[in-house]
């Protein structure tokens, strides 16, 4: 019997569930004390949240704010960004990234990515650069920096901020240097899907720029200080006390939730080493970087096939992403086009992320590895 005719239990993407059972009485308790408070906007859970977050980052300040969306949107309004600027981003991330600056008026400029990291590049960026260019906004996809000592080198000479795009890398390291230090700020994702994850949505901003940090705060209140005077136009991008002790919680199992999803990566790279290695690369890690594997994507020839396969296998899988950011609809009116991001264009063709949720078992990963090898083996 080979994999793709027998019957076996589902694996999915990711199951929360394992590790909600993991830590189920923590969070009970965690929510029943905001409960008890009956302080749900604010208060001490959001503020201890912060500062714990922020510590973890090796950062001064720590914003709790709405969704990683929001982050990326009052981040930048935070930096004055609006109509007129160029902001430049990859052209193969989440959507918010580039949706969040022409939401505030401003253009984003598309560059392409490198082929192993998925993630830009100083020589990639550099050419994107005009007097108009007022923010650079590397992302750190799939759970590894970008090569920041470079980017901010480009970046500092060029006199142009830059704010990290981390909503996939929280505890990703670059020579010794978590994400959160390299730019001017840093925003953070907790979509129940990522390492550290909220029970619902939830975003985090880390800057050791008190007056930044002092104009996210205003502006995530609608920008008001005292109550009902409002010097700025703001919005509600306040992230709620039940996410933040749903957080906290989560924070204090995270590195070792990690350490699991690299010991998954790790597997993964031998199982799949042999007899599947001419047809899909598994992921690059860049020198001196350290990933927090919030995804494992390999590249994979006839890619939608081989998911078709997977899926009837019972084998949870994801594209991220499937058609890059130059050429979305809403973007038309840019000008992009194919051929425009090469490297990112064929990316989007062969991506596939595999399940690597720390709970993950040796005999799932196997039966994955099988699948895909079968696959290949066959030419299905």
């Amino acid at each position: 019997m080979t994999a793709s005719t027998a019957v076996y239990a589902p694996i999915p993407l990711l199951d929360l569930r394992a590790q909600y059972a993991t830590i189920r009485d923590e969070v009970t308790v965690a929510i029943a004390e905001v409960c008890e408070s009956q302080r749900f906007i604010g208060g001490p859970e959001v503020v201890a949240c912060e500062e714990e977050i922020a510590a973890y980052c090796g950062c001064r300040h720590g914003i709790g704010v709405s969704s990683g969306t929001d982050a990326l949107l009052v981040g930048m309004m935070a930096m004055g960004i609006g109509p007129g600027d160029e902001v430049i981003v990859p052209a193969l991330t989440f959507f918010a990234t580039g949706g969040c600056v022409a939401r505030l008026g401003a253009t984003p400029v598309f560059v392409d990515i490198d082929p192993k990291s998925f993630n830009v590049t100083a020589k990639l960026i550099e050419p994107a650069i005009t007097e108009r260019t007022k923010l650079i906004i590397p992302v750190h996809l799939y759970g590894q920096c970008a090569e920041m000592e470079n980017i901010m080198a480009l970046a500092d000479r060029r006199g142009i901020p830059v704010l990290e795009d981390a909503a996939q890398s929280i505890g990703a390291e670059r020579n010794g240097r978590k994400a959160g230090q390299f730019g001017r700020l840093t925003t953070f994702s907790f979509f129940p899907s990522k390492n550290l994850g909220a029970f619902g949505d939830g975003g985090m901003i880390v800057t050791d720029d008190t007056d930044l940090a002092d104009r996210l705060r205003l502006l995530r209140d609608h920008g008001a200080s005292p109550k009902y005077y409002h010097s700025h136009v703001g919005g509600n991008f306040r992230l709620d006390a039940i996410q933040a002790a749903v957080l906290r919680v989560k924070l204090r199992h995270l590195d070792d939730w990690s350490r699991r999803r690299a010991e998954n990566a790790r597997r993964y790279g031998g199982l799949l080493g042999s007899g599947a290695t001419v047809f899909v690369r598994t992921p690059v890690i860049s020198p001196g970087n350290v990933s927090i594997y919030n995804q494992y994507v390999i590249r994979a020839p006839r890619r939608d096939a081989l998911r078709r396969r997977l899926t009837e296998c019972r084998i949870g899988t994801e594209i991220y992403y499937p058609l890059p950011l130059h050429l979305q609809a809403c973007f038309a009116h840019l000008g992009g086009k194919a051929g425009d991001c090469p490297i990112a264009e064929q990316a989007a063709d062969e991506v596939l992320a595999l399940p690597v949720y720390p709970e993950l078992t040796l005999s799932q990963q196997q039966r994955v590895a099988e699948t895909i090898k079968e696959f290949y083996a066959t030419g299905a």
